[in-house]
């Protein structure tokens, strides 16, 4: 009877010594996850300013302020006057 006890007690402070090990780990664990969690929710961040800033850039770009003079600069045109703009008639159908 006296061994029976013994043996349950010896299995009770194994579980309680296993368990109190447990926490730390599972401490740890949630600590590096948070820590990944948080540079991964930084890297989207500067994504997606970076995003911002392209479209900013493509949309100065792709601007009448930025295509006219780069046009009148670089390939000579202007901007026509009088009878040298021509409307051509669209289609109605695709």
């Amino acid at each position: 009877m006296r061994s029976h006890f013994l043996l349950r007690a010896a299995f009770g402070a194994v579980v309680l010594l296993g368990s109190l090990a447990l926490v730390p780990w599972r401490q740890s664990r949630a600590l590096e996850v948070q820590t990944r969690l948080t540079r991964l929710r930084n890297q989207v961040a500067v994504a997606v300013s970076e995003r911002a800033d392209l479209e900013r850039h493509i949309q100065f770009l792709e601007s009448r302020a930025r295509v006219v003079p780069a046009a009148r600069e670089r390939l000579g045109m202007h901007t026509p006057v009088g009878d040298e703009l021509v409307i051509l008639p669209g289609d109605a159908e695709p």
